[in-house]
This record gives C-alpha cells, structure tokens and sequence, in this order.
C-alpha cells in the first residue's frame, strides 16, 4: 500500500482539548502517584473507527472495560471484573456494536492454584451478555480453564470471529451420549448468539493455530509428552497449502532453542507465506518460508547485534508491516511503506515521544490508533485521522505524573569481573549531574528470560524521584542479545548472571557514583532471587535487600512445578547437580548480612508465595534481619495501585532507615 498526496508535516495539527482521563494536578503523595496502573490496560478500535473499547483500572484489583466515542468525546463504563478472582485483561469489536471481552482469575482447585480465563460478549451498553465458550456440566471429565481466544476478528461488522476453543470431554449421562472432544479445535463463533460452527476439530496435543488475516486457519503447533502427561518441550509445527485441508510439517522447535528451531509468528495470504524465527550466527533472525509445498525459505531481517523479536502487525487481520529489534533502545524496521512513512511523520509531530507504536486501526486502516511513549513519559494514545491529516490525543496513561520532573534512563555499559562488557541502562534522580556519594540501588529484571529496555519504568523512576541512582544492568542470562549471552540461562549459570550483578554494584561504588555505605539492591521475580543471591556470592556489597515475589529455593521451585504440565519443562530448565543448593539462597542464610525485606501476592502462580515463606523463616531461624509483607489476593505482578503504592511506600522506609538516609518529604 502507498500513501499518495500526504501533506506536509506543517499540515498535520493536534488537538488541543484535554485528553480523556486526564488529572487536573499530580497527587502529593509520590507513592500512589508512580503506583496507579496505567489509564488504560488494553484499547481496541471499532471497524469503523468511530469508537474506542479500553480496559482501565478500577478499585483495588477491579477492571473496568468502557467505550469511547470519538466524536463527540465521551466515555461510558459498560462492564467491570471485581478481581475475585476475574478481571478484565482485555476487549475487542466483533460487531459493529459488539465485543468481546477476555477474563482472567487465578483459584484454588484442591491444594493448587489454578488460572482461569473466559471470553465474554456484549452489547457496547453492557447488554446482551453471551459466555463463548464450552458450558460447565457435572459430567465434565476434568477441570475447563480456559474458553480459548479470538484467532481472526474478521471483518468487526457482523459479530462472528474465529476462535479457539478449548473442550473437555464429558460422560453419558441418562439419555445424553457421551462427548468425546477434548483439547484445542477452531470454532467459527456468533459472538451475538453463542452459536458455534466447528472449523477444525478439538485434539489432545495441540497448543495453537493461526489464522491468515482471512479467515482461513493455515498454521497449527502441537506439543509433545512423556507418559505421564507433561510437555517435553518439544513443539511440531504445521500448515496448510491454499485450498487443501491437509496438514503438512513446516519445522520444530524445542524449549533449549536449538539452532533449527522456527518460531511462527504469522501468515502472508498475499505471498502465501510464514513470518517465523530462526537462528542466524546464534541471533533470532526474520525468515519467511512458502507454504505453497516447497518450504522455500528466505531471510527477511536480521542484526548482527541482537536478536529479532518479532513482527510488527497492522489492520484487524494482523498484517505483517514491519520487524521489531532493540540495541539500546527499541527499533522498528518497516517494510511497508506506507507506515515507514506514518511513523515518519509522527516522530517529527511528537519529537518527545520517540516510541511510536500502530495500536489498532479502522477496517480500511484509514484511522489509526498511536501510543507513543518515551523514558520519562509513559504514554498518550492518539488517533490519527490520515485522511484528514489529524492527530489527536484521547487517553493520558499516567496523569497523576503530570507537572513532574522524571528522570532520563539513559543507556551505559560497564565491564564485568572478566571484562566483558554489560550492558545497562542508569536512572539519575531527576535535575542531578553528578551522581557522587549518591545512595544507588541496583535492580536486576526478571525471566531469568528477559531483559531490560529502554522506555518508562515506574519503579526506577520512583527511586530516582527518592534521591536512588538506579542501575538495571542486562546481565549475562538475559535475552535479546543472542545465545552465547543467553548462556544456559540465570538458574543453571548462576554465578555468572549474579557475578555480572555484583559487578554492576562494585563499577558503581568504584566511578564514585554510589557511596559503598549507601548500596541497596531491588529485585522482582527472578530479580528478586537475584537480590538475595548477591548475598550469597558478596555478603559485603549491599547493605539493604528488597525482593518482590523472589525464588529463594530452586529444589523448592521443580517440586511446585509437579502439579503442571510443565513440570518436565522447569526441572530441565533448572537442571540437577550441585548449583540447585549453592544457588538457593534460602539453603545459605548463614552468608546473609544485610537486612531484608519480601513482598509477595499469595495468589501467585509464576513464584508461588511458599518461596518467600520459607526465606523468611531460614533468615529468622538464623537470627538475621528479615520483614515479609503478603498480599491477600494477588498475583506476581501485584496489579493493584493501592497495593503497589504501599510497596513502594514500606521499601522507601526501609532503605531510608538501613542506609540511615536523612529524612525527606512524604513519598
């Protein structure tokens, strides 16, 4: 597609009417101003393009999902997830006044926590309520999780998407035969009614099908298992030739990412091919492959630096318009020229907004829905109207930070013990030049399999806005940056990916930007398994701990695998031999120096809270300092504003107090 007769930059205005959810002033308590979720969670727009669909934080846990109309602005509340146990994740139009809503909820079935989710359709006034997927019955041969999800929304105007539907079988009951379906299948779905044309039956071992954009269903993966029913980590990839109902091998790929792994990622109808991953020189690269029988395959994109992380998509069918990839910062290579030119020009009308992101789009994509965001600004939402050469603001993500002074993250590096150098990226309190004698933190991600990247931080920031130079190093063990810095990831290599975290520490100290005395470290998941790890590695280093939702016992975590079907998956993943004890450091309090404090959702499913129980009660049986805060009802990420706000209030008072920091203002 190309864009002809586009105006000149000069041409395009903005709005200036305030944009919805806009505050009047920023709060005074800094806290709960850095703590709220952002506005909006989730936005979708209509076929149309005359209305928004957005999911928003609510009270407590609550979700609400509401509709906006563009013209004229306004908003209404049409349906709202009370957090016990289901909020609202996310909407999207399958009608022209129809959508559809996903709901997620985490329970205890017995002993074990379980996730749930539920597709739920709607009126855009709330009415009309329809459940998509397979009914509850006491004939049931199992537990039903998940409803599935919306593979192809289609055209957005009659109400009917393509959708994955999970089934569980179910026994005879009086005159009732028995129902045999069980697993994934593809059911074509009145989202109005709830009437469900099956398109490819339910099996056992798959795990995902793809669409074309088109309504065809063209891609399938299945998983293998062992005898007792969990997942090998081997995956099976097929598709399937225009016209044809057969299924045919397009490759495999296995959780410890072989150099022939493909990861498919989407469908070209026009050139009837698939957008997958694949290694290059150790790299994710860009490859597409025909499906036309001759698995004909060529490289798209590819950096000799890092890794490729996916395909950027556009339109309701998921067009593939471009390749995504991050250095230092993130970046986008289009292919179509169209958007290259759109983003273009966005860049130049918001020069402060540098990650411009395609959100959603009208049916003919001649209105676009824009999120743009920087390190220190975490985001509008605009709508561009590319006809009218009009762009204009509709949703502020964090209006309670407006009139504030953030602080730039700005990308270093520095060398670890054996010289390699590790990238990283350094928050200094807002307005400070010269970070010397200053107190810093260092804070690790977590994954282990992730990484850190350039944009808005809510939690770094809010240190920085305490007096805290913050550093977030990417340490060996993170992704992003190719297999041989991927390691055998951050359980199995722990010493390295600690070592590059103590390291990160001792460069600060040593460049006079941290005061040895005023050294802290602050970790979430797999970053707050690191921030007690370092004690085991450098007892010395840091004086102050603050672990969120931390792994503290890796034996621990593979025997609370067991009830999952991944259980075979995280025990290979954390592997056997003698790095399971060293690497735990609820098994080596005796090294611990430095206080501690633990925050943990007792619902969490990723690190179960029985982790941080069993840290806190090694560091007390060992007459070490240690302080566990538990919230009732959430999960890792602790998706509540009022409770984040009171994390981040008890750990500012922590590390003022261990560090013996001067007093400041409210937090």
């Amino acid at each position: 597609m190309r864009v002809r007769g586009y105006l000149p930059l000069a041409a395009m205005w903005m709005a200036t009417a305030a944009p919805l959810l806009a505050a009047a002033e920023a709060p005074k308590d800094t806290a709960a101003a850095f703590g709220t979720l952002e506005a909006a969670m989730d936005v979708s727009m209509s076929a149309d393009g005359k209305r928004l669909v957005f999911v928003a934080p609510g009270t407590g846990s609550s979700t609400i999902a509401a509709i906006l109309e563009l013209s004229p602005t306004s908003a209404k509340q049409i349906a709202r997830g009370d957090g016990n146990p289901m909020r609202i994740t996310g909407c999207d139009w399958s009608g022209t006044n129809r959508i559809v809503c996903q709901l997620y909820g985490i329970a205890p079935l017995q002993a074990t926590l379980m996730p749930y989710s539920r597709l739920l359709a709607m009126d855009a006034d709330g009415g009309n309520q329809v459940m998509l997927g397979q009914r509850n019955s006491f004939a049931q041969l199992g537990v039903r999780q998940f409803d599935g999800a919306i593979i192809d929304p289609l055209n957005g105007v009659d109400g009917n998407v393509l959708m994955v539907r999970s089934s569980v079988a179910e026994v005879a009951t009086g005159a009732l035969a028995a129902r045999n379906d069980q697993g994934l299948g593809v059911d074509l779905v009145d989202t109005r009614t709830g009437k469900a044309t099956g398109v490819e039956k339910p099996a056992r071992n798959t795990v995902a099908y793809a669409s074309d954009g088109l309504g065809n269903v063209r891609l399938m993966t299945s998983s293998s298992t062992n005898d007792e029913g969990s997942m090998r980590g081997v995956f099976t990839h097929y598709y399937r030739a225009v016209g044809s109902r057969d299924w045919q091998k397009l490759g495999t790929s296995t959780v410890d990412d072989d150099a022939n792994n493909i990861e498919p990622l989407a469908v070209d109808p026009i050139i009837n091919a698939a957008y997958v991953l694949k290694k290059l020189d150790g790299r994710d690269a860009l490859y597409r492959i025909s499906l036309d029988g001759s698995l004909k395959t060529d490289l798209v994109f590819a950096s000799k630096e890092v890794d490729i992380a996916g395909v950027v998509t556009a339109g309701r069918g998921g067009r593939v318009i471009g390749a995504s990839y991050s250095t230092d910062r993130p970046q986008v290579e289009y292919f179509d020229p169209a958007y290259k030119t759109i983003a273009r020009q966005l860049a130049q009308a918001l020069p402060k907004l540098p990650l411009i992101q395609f959100a959603s789009s009208s049916a003919d994509e001649q209105v676009l829905l824009v999120f743009a965001s920087s390190d220190v600004d975490a985001g509008h939402f605009y709508v561009f109207d590319r006809a009218k050469k009009t762009l204009v603001e509709v949703i502020t993500q964090r209006p309670d930070l407006k009139g504030r002074a953030l602080a730039p993250r700005r990308p270093i590096s520095y060398p670890a013990a054996d010289g390699t150098i590790i990238p990283a990226y350094l928050t200094l309190p807002p307005g400070v030049t010269d970070a010397k004698g200053l107190p810093a933190i260092v804070m690790p991600h977590g994954g282990p399999s992730w990484r850190d990247d350039w944009g808005f931080d809510w939690l770094s920031q809010f240190y920085a806005q305490r007096g805290f130079v913050v550093l977030q190093p990417n340490y060996r063990g993170s992704t992003g940056y190719g297999d041989d810095w991927y390691n055998e990831n951050g359980f199995k290599s722990w010493k390295t990916s600690i070592g590059d975290i103590c390291d990160a520490g001792r460069w600060m100290v040593a460049q006079g930007m941290a005061d040895a005395s005023k050294l802290a470290i602050v970790g979430w998941s797999y970053g707050g398994y690191a921030a007690l790890q370092v004690n085991v590695l450098d007892p010395d280093l840091f004086k102050a701990v603050v672990a969120v939702a931390p792994v503290a016992d890796l034996a621990l975590l593979k025997a609370q695998s067991a009830a999952f079907t991944n259980s075979a998956i995280v025990k290979d993943f954390i592997g056997s031999g003698p790095h399971v004890e060293e690497g735990s450091p609820a098994q080596n309090v005796a090294k611990f120096k430095a206080p501690v404090l633990m925050f943990h959702g007792d619902l969490d499913l990723n690190v179960d809270i029985a982790q941080a129980r069993k840290m806190d009660k090694a560091l007390r049986g060992a007459k070490k300092s240690s302080q566990l805060v538990v919230y009732p009802k959430l999960e890792h990420s602790l998706v509540d504003g009022e409770v984040r706000a009171d994390m981040l209030r008890k750990s500012d008072a922590f590390l003022r107090s261990t560090l013996k920091l001067p007093a400041a203002a409210t937090p």
